[in-house]
C-alpha cells in the first residue's frame, strides 16, 4: 500500500492530512477521530520525506507539521477555522515541495 502512495507528492499528503484532519474532527464533532486521521497522514508524509530527504529534513518538516497544526489554532481565532487551516496547509506543502525538491536535484 505504501509503494502505491509513493506516487503522490509529500508535500499533497502533509497538505492533505491537515486539511483531512480538521475535516474530519469537524464533520464527526469527535476532535479524537481527527487527530487519527492527522497523525496517520503526518506518519505517512514523514515516511516519504524520509525517503525523498533523508532523516533530517524528515525531522525539520514533521517538526513544520506539527507546528502548523498547532498555529492553526490562534490564526483561526483571527481568520476562521478554514482559512486557518488552508494557510497552514499550503505553508507546509510549500516547505515540502521546497526541501524535496532540492533533495532530488543533489
Amino acid at each position: 500500500m505504501v509503494a502505491a502512495m509513493a506516487k503522490v507528492p509529500a508535500a499533497a499528503v502533509a497538505a492533505s492530512g491537515l486539511v483531512g484532519g480538521y475535516g474530519v474532527a469537524r464533520w464527526t464533532g469527535k476532535r479524537p477521530l481527527g487527530g487519527v486521521a492527522l497523525a496517520a497522514t503526518g506518519a505517512l508524509a514523514a515516511y516519504e520525506w524520509n525517503r525523498e530527504a533523508g532523516p533530517r529534513a524528515a525531522a525539520g518538516l514533521t517538526v513544520a507539521y506539527v507546528a502548523a497544526f498547532a498555529g492553526s489554532h490562534p490564526l483561526a481565532k483571527k481568520v476562521g477555522a478554514w482559512p486557518a487551516v488552508f494557510t497552514v496547509a499550503g505553508s507546509v506543502a510549500a516547505a515540502s515541495w521546497a526541501v524535496t525538491r532540492r533533495a532530488a536535484q543533489s
